[in-house]
């Protein structure tokens, strides 16, 4: 039988999950994705993710593939999948693709979105998926300090401590401050490809800049000095979304 090439696109709450990528002694959504996968084909199969969101990091559309010989069809694939899956983890969508389509290769951009909460009482009900601040932050700081991301850059300021990734430049096609709607404000970022915490370690040196803290020039400064000592903190987890990745029309039909 010929081998098949299937997406999925994902919907899930990170809150419970020690991240993407599987490992020992840790519930991850990889892991557990892949087991319903070979319940219903037979196969152990390798899903690939465009990218590996971090412990307690949510996903409104992640995009993940995997090579088969199961004759079942990507919408039967889909239903039985959420029939078997926790109510936190969703299929949005099935198809076959290409064999050359490769969910983090392939991928030509990602959008993520960082959440947070500005005004003294919290949202108990959403503290899950927001960062709270209390006090006021100056919004348009922030968005001065989110206009020099913009463009092809170094960015080791806002890069893990020991992260595994090579090469620290990344191009961002759009860095944007959205709010305050209710009290919340949206950062939406979108780049060719993301550092391992870079757009948490960019949220927590915005919020030092809406807290007056570093003003919009001093944050170009620590753009430009590529030493993540200089950044602010690394802001939770629970805030950060992975909204969108985007495909060549060629790679997917």
């Amino acid at each position: 039988m010929d081998q098949k090439n299937i997406r999925l696109i994902l919907a899930y709450d990170g809150t419970r999950y020690h991240g993407w990528q599987r490992q020992k002694n840790a519930a991850t959504l990889q892991e557990v994705i892949e087991k319903k996968i070979q319940i219903m084909t037979g196969e152990a199969p390798n899903l690939i993710a465009s990218g590996r969101t971090d412990a307690g990091v949510h996903a409104l559309n992640q995009v993940c593939n995997f090579l088969t010989h199961s004759s079942i069809p990507p919408q039967s694939l889909q239903k039985g999948l959420n029939s078997l899956l926790p109510e936190d983890i969703w299929i949005k969508d099935a198809a076959y693709v290409p064999l050359h389509f490769h969910a983090r290769y392939s991928a030509k951009s990602k959008r993520y979105e960082y959440r947070i909460l500005n005004r003294e009482a919290p949202d108990i009900f959403q503290r899950a998926f927001l960062w709270h601040i209390r006090p006021r932050l100056d919004v348009e700081s922030m968005a001065a300090c989110l206009s020099h991301l913009v463009g092809t850059h170094d960015f080791s300021s806002f890069r893990a401590s020991g992260s595994g990734n090579a090469n620290p430049v990344r191009s961002v096609m759009r860095a944007e401050i959205h709010g305050p709607e209710k009290d919340r404000l949206r950062i939406v970022m979108e780049a060719d490809g993301f550092l391992r915490h870079m757009v948490r370690n960019i949220a927590g040196t915005l919020v030092e800049a809406g807290l007056g803290k570093i003003t919009p020039r001093r944050f170009k400064e620590i753009v430009e000095a590529k030493d993540r000592r200089l950044a602010g903190l690394n802001a939770p987890a629970a805030g950060l979304f992975l909204v969108e990745v985007n495909y060549l029309s060629s790679d997917l039909s």
